[in-house]
């Protein structure tokens, strides 16, 4: 499923038309990657949290050369599905 696929989605369930339903998912899309990006996580019961992962700077290995590398550290998006998700899935 794609965006367009979620939001015809959004747009038949909730009986919106397609500007509308677009408009929903932009928003509940900004605000969870506005909560992430100030460091917030964003949990939705049922569903799962997102939330900000802090992967340290490490050394690794150039496969080409072998030679060694600094990787830098960053931030990555972190998903856990809720308990009511991962059961239906099963």
């Amino acid at each position: 499923m794609n965006k367009g696929d979620l939001i015809a989605k959004i747009q038949s369930d909730a009986d919106l038309t397609k500007s509308q339903a677009e408009s929903a998912l932009n928003a509940v899309l900004d605000g969870v990657a506005g909560a992430l990006k100030s460091g917030d996580s964003v949990s939705l019961i049922g569903f799962g949290t997102f939330s900000v992962n802090n992967r340290p700077a490490r050394q690794g290995v150039n496969p080409r050369t072998g030679d060694k590398i600094q990787i830098a550290a960053k931030n990555v998006a972190k998903f856990k599905p809720g308990k009511k998700l991962s059961e239906s899935l099963n």
